[in-house]
């Protein structure tokens, strides 16, 4: 008897330490966010608790998504594969349809002990028209979800609509109420992740704390609209605008060349402006809501023992040459803010290599001691987590754009340039210099002395190509161990 009860207490006092031992997650996640942000070099927009947690860890400067559109972006980040292994291109709900067994980022927690939450949208949400239902998310991800619903929701009847009567989830639309934060959805989410931490800290967690903002339309309480007083937002000039997108090919822009510049027909410079204001507080909103969630590690004494990840699924145009939203192969589209901390890695590091969302997936199983899917297709960051510049890391970064069967393209990030191909180059290509271009207004795809170049980058490009002109979605899938 006394030999039964001295192994039941190794045993509970195993598990306890295994616990303890085990790293948490707090998986934080913005709509839309591009990097207009204090803490990339942007001060006029105040994100003080995001250059807080980049002091924390590493910044990537160059962090780009597989697909500048929700739902394939999200679905690649929360299973390691890009968009054309899942067939997953639109919005539709269709990962599990497509993919039944793959193995996601939140269930490969949930299956090594750990508890695992959502709250909010971390799968692709309409918004606001899916706000507070589960919409497109994966009940086999998580342990236990939560979908509040705030003012941005109940009131939107409230809102301005510059733009044509279509709806919200793609509009110029803008609403500041006089309102608290947690009368939002997203103070909503920062509240119920911040009681998930505080109920949860005694045993190892995933809590993913999923923000609509700062995705259109832009609805943030007042004081944040004041941070940013109408007279000081500028807008790119129109001519200058047009005169960018003179070298591009047409397939480039073309959702956005029927009614330039904004997207929608007769929006005005003013009122483009009253939306870039709105985007912008809805960022220093989203900011705030972080700062919360880091005091709440903070009070429970966590921070040493989680690991902190902050991302967005995309970059977004707010009038850069004349373009607004994403679904664009230019950098202000792929290119999106990511930001992770890890203890007794670096801190207040910044790297320029580029990187994926998908590396994500592979990250965190990796400092997380966790066995994961053997054909994940992005790579661990811990060597530039350990060293920001490290001259290994010469993987580049791939992002694709997908509108139907006949208008698609591929481009590809090193550290110097971006090359991208529209229909496999039949249909054009581009070559931007981002050593002397970083805003990619001069096309070189057409310059001789870079043909050698084009030709090598094209031949890495191939390798990441799963869709020809006789080739389309659907035909090809890969397997997912469990």
């Amino acid at each position: 008897m006394i030999r039964l009860l001295l192994l039941a207490s190794i045993a509970i006092y195993t598990t306890a330490a295994n616990a303890a031992d085990k790293m948490n997650v707090l998986f934080i996640a913005a709509d839309d966010m591009n990097c207009d942000l204090s803490v990339y070099g942007q001060s006029q927009v105040k994100t003080p608790n995001l250059e807080r947690l980049a002091k924390m860890g590493v910044r990537f400067d160059s962090a780009n998504c597989q697909q500048p559109l929700c739902g394939p972006s999200r679905a690649s980040l929360m299973t390691g594969l890009r968009p054309d292994t899942l067939d997953m291109h639109t919005l539709a709900h269709e990962l599990r349809k497509k993919n039944p067994d793959v193995v996601t980022l939140g269930q490969l927690f949930k299956n090594n002990g750990y508890f695992s939450y959502r709250s909010g949208k971390i799968y692709h949400y309409g918004n606001p028209s899916m706000i507070g239902t589960d919409a497109n998310d994966d009940p086999a991800t998580w342990t236990e979800r939560n979908n509040p619903a705030g003012i941005d929701k109940t009131r939107e009847n409230e809102i301005l609509n510059f733009g044509p009567n279509k709806g919200l989830g793609i509009s110029m639309a803008v609403w500041d109420p006089v309102s608290k934060d947690e009368e939002h959805t997203d103070g909503m989410v920062a509240s119920d992740v911040i009681e998930q931490i505080n109920k949860h800290k005694d045993k190892p967690f995933f809590l993913a704390a999923g923000f609509f903002n700062p995705h259109c339309p832009y609805v943030a309480p007042k004081r944040y609209f004041d941070m940013y007083p109408l007279e000081s937002i500028s807008m790119p000039d129109l001519d200058e605008a047009k005169a960018d997108l003179e070298d591009v090919p047409p397939m480039a822009i073309g959702r956005d060349s029927k009614n330039w510049p904004y997207y929608f027909p007769d929006i005005t410079v003013e009122e483009a402006r009253r939306c870039k204001q709105a985007y912008y507080a809805c960022n220093s909103f989203i900011d705030a809501q972080v700062g919360r969630l880091l005091d709440a590690l903070e009070e429970n004494d966590l921070m040493e023992k989680t690991i902190i990840v902050f991302w967005s699924d995309h970059g977004y145009f707010l009038g850069e040459k004349g373009l607004w939203y994403k679904r664009k192969a230019f950098e202000r589209s792929a290119r999106m803010p990511m930001i992770v901390a890890a203890p007794g890695l670096t801190k207040g590091g910044v790297s320029k290599k580029p990187v994926e969302l998908l590396d994500l997936y592979p990250t965190l199983a990796d400092l997380c001691g966790l066995e994961a899917p053997e054909n994940l297709e992005g790579a661990s960051l811990r060597p530039l987590l350990e060293n920001p510049a490290n001259p290994k890391w010469t993987k580049p970064a791939v992002t694709q754009v997908w509108h139907n069967r006949n208008s698609w393209g591929y481009s590809l990030r090193t550290e110097r340039w971006r090359y991208t191909e529209w229909l496999e180059g039949k249909a054009g290509r581009e070559l931007y210099d981002h050593e002397n271009d970083s805003n990619e207004v001069t096309n070189l795809a057409d310059k001789a002395e870079h043909a050698e170049l084009i030709a090598k980058l094209s031949t890495q490009l191939k390798a990441f190509q799963n869709l020809s002109a006789n080739k389309l979605p659907g035909e090809k899938k890969k397997k997912q161990k469990k």
